[in-house]
């Protein structure tokens, strides 16, 4: 036996109806903060904060990735002076 049920509802009342929380509050607060930080500019500070905040284990990732990059870096201008070199 197979019973199907279609459900026309908006995604706010879908939320309400399975128990989720409003976020709409949330959501507008995160979006002034956006467009305040737009306004305002965003600086080298800022970008390195907000990578910070995503990085795995805070300092320690934020460190692991520079390291990668400045691997990366260092590999290319190493091998770009070899091949001035010969």
């Amino acid at each position: 036996m197979k019973v199907t049920v279609d459900v026309d509802c908006t995604p706010q009342e879908a939320r309400s109806f399975l128990g989720l929380p409003d976020m709409d509050p949330v959501h507008d607060i995160y979006l002034d903060k956006i467009k305040t930080a737009m306004d305002e500019g965003i600086g080298p500070e800022a970008i390195e904060r907000m990578i910070r905040s995503w990085a795995p284990m805070g300092d320690v990732g934020m460190n692991m990735m520079k390291g990668f990059l400045d691997q990366i870096g260092g590999g290319a201008s190493s091998t770009s002076r070899k091949k001035k070199k010969d």
